[in-house]
């Protein structure tokens, strides 16, 4: 009972236990309806229970699950209340039912995580006890990279199931990069037909001398982007689509060579990148750039509606890493500067931004986008994913700006999570699982006003070293759930905080993730078929900065 993850506000253990039978029944009160027939599903399936519908909230006869709207409770808030009554599970709206729909499963054990039962003689008991809860932070994110490693859409579908086992609430979909367009724009079909795919595929680091010289590629049509949409929102979760703009845009570039800055490079003769680093080509700072992404937003806007979930009105336009050389040696992107009257190349990326920020907020939209938007002046509605550690955070906070944190030094999750050889593909700083369990969101120095800009925090799942779903199950978990705790439990200062705790609630959470299916890093270190042995990774030397 005290294994969950992440850790409740408060837990009251009873004396006794409410058993499931062939006679309990669930009953899903008005607005919970989602809810229940969410967990009648998943619990039908592990426990083999027919679990049909109860006719009357308090009526589940000392053997059911009662759902239902908690008045004063907020938003995410829920109260689990388990006795002789039975389960009564009461939410400040459906989102908060579902999080404590979550806890309940937890208290059901491992096997509740399974997709068919596995013994038919288990019993199902869920102890006494009183759980109240609230999630520190309203964004609790993963950001997913697809654009590097093709995602298949029962692959995103799966994330969003275990994203909401540790009540994550936000997906933040990179979809477009230098190596791969992931998302179909009808009326742009080149960026799919040619940008979507790649000739051959560096192998590890790009300093690296092994090849995949397989095609890679792939892409969602707008019916499975609905589809994703909708099955998150299911689990209420928002989706945050990112089309990076105006750096990371070879793909694009490839499809639609006008797009490039061609009066210094020869954009027609551009593929679809095929290794990794920051690319020089980026986008020409022309009108016909700015009505084609217009084109491609007017799609996404669609796509992704701004009432399917948390967060769900953002839209993040990337703005990382844009090389200014090509708008230095173009005299188009110089003559926009001029004609603008802007000081420099910063500015013109700043204008850039700017014009897209305008045109989101006109559609009711906001923009989100990395720490460099901060760079020559931002719009006042935007928001800063921050990266390159706190400082963008913290700059954007007292600007007013909202802050969502995702320093590299600490939840990059394609970072290495130990220093011995064994470590697959050895990226970045070292980061353990308590590195990531002792992060702390919202920056020391902040005032109490600027504090609350942090809406809340993300770990960011970079895939140019996973090629796959097993990698990308190693390199995020465990340490997702160290996140996901940090971005909902109310925990002490790093300093403070009991890892050697959550060590003990992660072995019952070790089997949740082995019900799930999750190929995560054991304790131990990589299984055999787990390392990499051969492949050139980055490793940098010596501890990361700090806050």
């Amino acid at each position: 009972m005290t294994e969950l993850i992440p850790a409740p506000r408060s837990v009251v253990a009873g004396s006794g236990e409410m058993r499931l039978t062939a006679h309990s029944r669930i009953h899903a009160g008005h607005g919970t309806e989602g809810v229940g027939h969410w967990l009648r599903t998943v619990l039908r399936q592990a426990t083999g229970l027919p679990l049909r519908e109860g006719c009357e909230p308090d009526d589940t006869g000392g053997d059911g699950i009662g759902l239902r709207l908690g008045p004063g409770l907020g938003p995410e808030e829920y109260r689990l209340v388990s006795d002789g009554d039975g389960v009564l599970l009461e939410g400040g709206s459906a989102a908060g039912v579902f999080r404590g729909a979550q806890t309940l499963r937890q208290l059901l054990g491992p096997e509740a995580f399974r997709r068919a039962p596995v013994r038919r003689d288990r019993i199902w008991a869920v102890p006494y006890v009183t759980i109240e809860d609230s999630p520190r932070f309203r964004w609790r994110g993963m950001m997913l990279d697809v654009a590097r490693h093709f995602t298949p859409k029962e692959g995103v579908l799966r994330q969003l199931d275990l994203m909401a086992a540790h009540k994550l609430n936000v997906l933040h979909f990179h979809l477009t990069d230098d190596q791969g367009w992931r998302i179909e724009i009808q009326r742009y079909p080149r960026l799919t037909e040619i940008g979507s795919w790649r000739a051959r595929t560096k192998i590890g680091h790009r300093a690296s001398p092994l090849w995949d010289d397989r095609p890679h590629g792939g892409h969602y049509t707008q019916d499975d982007i609905r589809e994703i949409v909708a099955y998150a929102a299911e689990r209420h979760i928002g989706v945050v689509p990112e089309i990076d703009v105006p750096g990371h845009s070879q793909a694009a570039i490839a499809a639609y060579p006008e797009l490039g800055n061609s009066d210094v490079v020869d954009t027609a003769s551009l593929t679809v990148w095929d290794t990794w680093g920051i690319n020089p080509n980026v986008l020409a700072p022309t009108d016909n750039t700015l009505r084609f992404y217009e084109g491609v937003l007017e799609e996404v806007l669609e796509l992704f509606p701004a009432d399917a979930g948390p967060f769900s009105s953002f839209v993040h336009i990337g703005g990382d890493e844009c090389l200014k050389d090509q708008w230095r040696d173009s005299d188009i992107a110089q003559k926009r500067i001029g004609s603008l009257g802007l000081a420099d190349e910063d500015a013109l990326q700043s204008w850039f931004v700017g014009h897209f920020d305008r045109w989101l907020a006109a559609r009711g939209r906001r923009l989100i986008g990395w720490d460099e938007i901060l760079e020559g002046g931002l719009a006042p509605g935007a928001a800063v994913s921050s990266w390159r550690g706190y400082s963008g955070g913290v700059t954007a906070a007292r600007a007013g700006h909202d802050v969502v944190m995702c320093p590299q030094q600490y939840v990059y999750l394609d970072y290495r999570q130990d220093a011995g050889p064994d470590e697959p593909v050895p990226i970045g700083y070292v980061r353990t699982l308590e590195d990531v369990y002792r992060f702390e969101p919202v920056p020391s120095e902040l005032t109490g006003e600027e504090a609350a800009r942090v809406l809340g925090a993300q770990a960011n799942v970079w895939t140019e070293v996973m090629e796959d779903q097993g990698r990308v199950d190693y390199q995020t978990y465990p340490r997702l759930a160290a996140l996901a705790e940090v971005a909902w439990s109310d925990l002490p200062a790093p300093a403070d905080r009991d890892f050697a705790d959550f060590e003990r609630r992660m072995t019952a959470h070790y089997r949740r993730l082995d019900a799930l299916g999750v190929a995560y890093r054991p304790p131990t270190g990589p299984l055999p078929w787990q390392k990499r042995p051969g492949v050139l990774g980055r490793p940098i030397d010596g501890p990361p900065p700090h806050q």
